[in-house]
This record gives C-alpha cells, structure tokens and sequence, in this order.
C-alpha cells in the first residue's frame, strides 16, 4: 500500500455538490486505505467531519494560496489525490478529480479572473498530473476538448448516491411552505445560468394556476426570470436553501422533480431524487442522460414549448411516474460511493506507485 494523502481543503468549504463527492468519497478512502492522511488549512468549518477523518490542519494561509505553496511541503513524499477541481501545480505525483469544464462552455456563469485561473492551473494539472479523475463520459469529452487532456489520461468514475438515504428527515419544511395540500413538481439548483431556472418559471406562468405546484430549493432566485417585476407565479414556491433533511422529505413527498439545466458535469440532484423514489423529468443534455437512463422522462431544455408540454404529460400520468419511481430506484442503486472510492484508491495505487 502506498503513502497516500488527500488534500481536504474541503473541510473549509461550505458544502455543494463537489465538497459532497470529496466528503463522501473521502470517508471510504479513510476505511479502505486506514494509513491515509488528510491535510486541509486552519479554519475547518466540518469538524465533526475533520474529527471522522482525523484530519490534520497544517500551515498558515489559506484557499488556493494553501493549496498552491503549504500542501506540497507537507506531503512527505507520499502521492496526492485532489477531490475538488484544484490542486497545486508544482506537484506531479498526484491524481486530480476535475468534476467538469463548465468554465469553458459556460462561461456567463463565471467571473473572467476565475476563468483565467480555472484554465491556467486546468491546463497545468492536465499536463502535470498522472492521471485526471471525471464524472461522466461528457465531461471526459469536455476536458480533451478544452483542456487538451489526452482522453487515455482520463478515468471517468462515476458518483454516488448513498448520502441520500443516511440523512435524516425534517417534515416541517411542508408545513412551512404550505405543501400539504397541492401535489408539486421539486427542483434544485444554484444561480448559475445552465441550471435554467427560468424554463421553469416560464412554464409555471404559462400554465398558471394549475393543479399542481413548483417548488424551487437551493440558492436560485426564480424572481430574476418573472415575467411581472419579480413577481412569480402563484403556482410556485421558492423555499431557498434547505438543509439536508429537509431537502430529503421534499423529494421523498414531491410528485416529481424536475431538472431543467442545459449544461452538468453529472448532475448529482437527479440521482438523489432517483434514489429516494421520486420520478424524474430531465433535460435531454450534457451528461444527464448517463445518470438518469431509460428511469427519467425527457425534454429540449432549450424550447420552452417542449419543456412545457413535457411538464403537463409528466404530471398528468400518474402510472408513468410510478413506474419511473421503481426504474429510477433501480437505476440509482448501481451508482455507489464506495464503488465510486474502491475506483478512485485503485486508480490512485497504479498511478501514484
């Protein structure tokens, strides 16, 4: 077994979906490989989680300054594995999992100085590393295609869905939001422009006060895209960010959930409402159709009439939705963290030994 450490800046980073992969993927790298050391800076904002994993705080600066100076002088000689996108640039005996190349191809959601660096240390690693880890087969497309990295350099390792079904549950997110007493339609997301949240509200409007409910979760703000001077519809409700109990009893009571985004490296929400038994509507695009198979039905993210007419046959047949929630279930059980860890600890053995 060879020396191993992860770099865990995660433990600083408030928790989206790439910090879930690193977190989850670093608790079964903990088990599988006991001796494997976990380096982050000062200022964890998981301890609990930084306890689990006996994680040791080194260093004294931060962010990308840490990773790119502090890291490599605390290796030891041992191999690096980066979870998270970054990773320092002068080392080369590592392995480095970039999730996607959204920066690239969608760049409106992205600050210019962020695109710069994304692409200065993208193309460093993709030179510099063993090998470059992926959640899909697009992004492994997306990354040879901007980042020049040679496709046999890439391993794709799909994600998991496990975390979904250890969390807890917190009912009284219905009762706040009033959800008891509509059937709804959940969606997910962040504010950036690819996850489309504007199809959404552009289809809440047209459908107007229906028989059902939009519920919007996470950080997007669907006022942006109402029609009437950030007035949104009275057919959808925007709960903001949820935890992660409440976000489970919302997919598991949801009629539906719904994934509108154009552009994603994998697009964990899908599989976790899979998982849970919640039937899935998706985009026919980007990575989507890897995750979601022939257990989710589909749309063109980019044609509203298509988006609306596939929301109405969606809500409108209920044996359709619960044959996908038994296709959606059996399809999220072949994605696994520990599949996805047992992957990434092998691949890390032959490339870093």
């Amino acid at each position: 077994m060879i020396n191993i450490v992860v770099n865990a800046r995660f433990l600083t980073q408030r928790i989206t979906g790439v910090q879930r992969y690193a977190i989850e993927v670093s608790r079964r790298l903990k088990r599988l490989a006991p001796t494997t050391r976990f380096l982050s800076p000062t200022g964890v904002m998981h301890p609990a989680i930084a306890e689990e994993l006996g994680a040791e705080q080194v260093g004294r600066l931060h962010g990308h300054a840490w990773e790119q100076f502090e890291l490599p002088r605390h290796l030891e000689g041992a191999g690096l594995i980066g979870l998270c996108n970054a990773a320092p640039i002068t080392v080369s005996r590592q392995i480095v999992t970039i999730h996607d190349a959204a920066p690239f191809s969608v760049p409106e959601a992205y600050s210019r100085a962020f695109r710069l660096w994304y692409r200065f240390t993208g193309a460093q690693l993709a030179r510099r590393a063993r090998k470059i880890v992926t959640d899909s087969q697009f992004s492994a497309s997306e990354l040879h295609r901007h980042l020049r990295v040679p496709l046999e350099k890439i391993e794709v390792v799909p994600l998991g869905h496990e975390h979904i079904e250890a969390l807890g549950r917190d009912d009284t997110v219905l009762d706040r939001n009033d959800l008891r007493s509509r059937p709804f339609l959940l969606a997910v997301g962040s504010q950036s422009p690819h996850k489309n949240f504007g199809a959404l509200v552009r289809a809440a409007e047209r459908l107007g006060d229906s028989s059902f409910l939009f519920v919007i979760a996470g950080g997007a703000d669907p006022r942006v895209h109402a029609s009437s001077a950030g007035a949104l519809p009275s057919n959808v409700r925007h709960v903001g960010p949820v935890s992660d109990a409440a976000l489970r009893t919302l997919y598991e009571h949801a009629a539906g959930y719904v994934h509108p985004a154009y552009y994603e490296g994998f697009g964990l929400p899908p599989l976790e409402a899979m998982a849970l038994g919640c039937p899935v509507l998706t985009s026919r695009a980007a990575s989507l159709p890897e995750v979601t198979g022939d257990a989710a039905c589909y749309f063109n993210p980019l044609d509203d009439a298509d988006v609306l007419d596939s929301i109405r046959r969606f809500m409108a047949d209920d044996a359709l939705r619960a044959a996908l929630r038994i296709r959606g279930r059996d399809r999220a059980a072949g994605f696994t963290w520990d599949r996805c860890a047992e992957r990434i600890l092998d691949i890390a053995q032959r490339a870093l030994a």
